[in-house]
């Protein structure tokens, strides 16, 4: 399996996956009222935290080739039209282990609300002790997924 490794920094986001946003659509996390629907369909989160990373590769951007998981037309919420969802294996170096979960990633097509830039990737992953903004950390994704491009 080939795989490209990327260098990215840590970055705030808007907070409304894990709910630390203050959104009040979505007190306990955008993640956790999703949880059920990705379940449904076969992906299983229990063992990640309920909140994303928000790595910048910037300058590099990504193209989405064949994603892990593709989920279409996931009525989630009440506030907002339905979504479709990117899923994409990630492992995250840091401190000299690693920390294997995905890219998640809500098709910038059907998104309406915290659009990211497009040098931005989410990671779900375990909760790490010590991660923090600022950080630079390495990220490791299989090729086949998801393209990395320098520009």
């Amino acid at each position: 399996m080939d795989y490209t490794i990327v260098r990215g920094e840590i970055k705030a986001g808007h907070g409304v996956a894990s709910g630390k946003g203050k959104d009040e659509r979505y007190p306990e996390g955008t993640l956790k009222q999703q949880f059920q629907h990705f379940l449904e369909r076969g992906l299983d989160l229990s063992d990640y935290f309920m909140g994303t990373i928000n790595l910048d590769i910037s300058p590099c951007s990504y193209k989405i080739k064949k994603p892990k998981y593709f989920f279409k037309n996931i009525d989630w919420s009440e506030h907002i039209p339905p979504e479709n969802f990117y899923f994409f294996d990630v492992t995250l170096f840091y401190k000299d282990k690693t920390y294997k979960g995905l890219v998640y990633m809500p098709d910038p097509e059907t998104k309406e609300d915290h659009v990211q830039i497009p040098n931005m990737l989410e990671l779900i992953l375990p909760k790490i002790k010590g991660l923090e903004y600022g950080l630079m950390v390495d990220i490791a994704l299989k090729k086949e997924q998801l393209a990395i491009i320098a520009n």
